[in-house]
């Protein structure tokens, strides 16, 4: 499986990276531990985490996900197969992106991490209170450590990134490798543009969150009944179960009738093969819904009907 760069980091991932909101929140411990084996025993390496995850649900403080990783990796997880990629910034408990509250939040995941190091630890949003040589220097001074490999960033708007990099090449401080933002067939606007044209132009790797819409591009939301029970159902009837989405959904039935695969297999391919992107996350709860997401790795989508399924998110 050919690997991508994140960035200029020296770092690779898969074409397809793990989104781990999921670990410990709807995917108990033993079911994360199965996942996070399939998908190293898949050849896929990047793990997305972050110190906030799962702090919205019930009962949770925040630290869970990063938790389930750490013993993951303590049970016998190959550490050094895995890419662990995590965030701050967001957490309530550790907010911002000051020098104090990195170096704080810093050991807290290491140490839920039961790790040495962070692959790729990235600023999860902006923080306009904080001056942005500040969170760069407090970011570089873990990288000269060594705790962290390469830094990256999620949810900048495209002239925020700017300006952090223009600081960072000033100050000949760690630059942002990789930037995070919110993109799948329906929702484009945070990367087509200003974005795209940016990571282009400064060797930036994209790794968007959202990849299957919460759910809603694997087809399994269908009627008001499919929505009964379901975590994420008010996300989705508020963000996607519209005309533009259920346009999409048509398009994709289409689409994956005609190669053979199921729809969220295509709208992950998609998403791998559109210029702008290194490799979307994505989460499964079973191993079977994981096997099914790795498989798009390895579907390529003929130019028609790329073109196709492009035109429909255009709507």
């Amino acid at each position: 499986m050919q690997h991508r760069p994140l960035g200029r980091s020296g770092l690779s991932t898969a074409p397809l990276v793990f989104g781990g909101n999921v670990f410990g929140w709807t995917a108990d411990e033993a079911t994360s531990h199965r996942l996070l084996d399939a998908f190293v025993d898949g050849g896929f390496n990047a793990v997305d985490t972050a110190d906030v995850y799962s702090a919205w649900a019930p009962g949770h403080e925040g630290g869970e996900s990063e938790s389930v990783i750490g013993r993951w990796l303590a049970a016998g997880g190959p550490r050094d197969k895995v890419l662990i990629l995590t965030k701050v910034a967001m957490w309530p408990k550790q907010p911002g992106l000051s020098a104090a509250n990195i170096e704080a939040a810093v050991e807290g995941s290491l140490k839920r991490l039961q790790t040495d190091y962070i692959d790729l630890y990235q600023a999860h949003r902006d923080d306009e209170a904080t001056p942005q040589d500040e969170t760069l220097e407090a970011f570089d001074r873990l990288v000269k450590a060594g705790k962290v490999r390469a830094i990256g960033a999620s949810n900048f708007t495209p002239a925020r990134l700017k300006s952090s990099l223009e600081t960072s090449a000033a100050k000949g401080l760690a630059c942002y490798e990789t930037i995070q933002p919110k993109f799948n067939l329906f929702d484009r606007a945070e990367v087509e543009g200003a974005l795209a044209d940016l990571s282009q132009a400064e060797g930036l790797g994209v790794i968007p969150f959202y990849g299957l819409a919460a759910g809603f591009l694997t087809g399994k939301y269908r009627t008001e009944a499919d929505f009964a029970g379901k975590a994420r159902a008010s996300t989705i009837k508020r963000e996607y179960w519209n005309d533009k989405g259920r346009a999409i959904l048509a398009a994709l039935d289409e689409a994956a009738a005609e190669v053979g695969a199921s729809p969220a297999q295509v709208a992950l391919a998609w998403i791998m093969a559109h210029p702008a992107i290194t490799a979307p996350l994505a989460s499964a709860t079973s191993v079977q819904q994981l096997d099914e997401l790795m498989a798009a790795a390895r579907l390529e989508l003929p130019g028609d009907v790329w073109k196709r399924l492009d035109d429909a998110g255009r709507l």
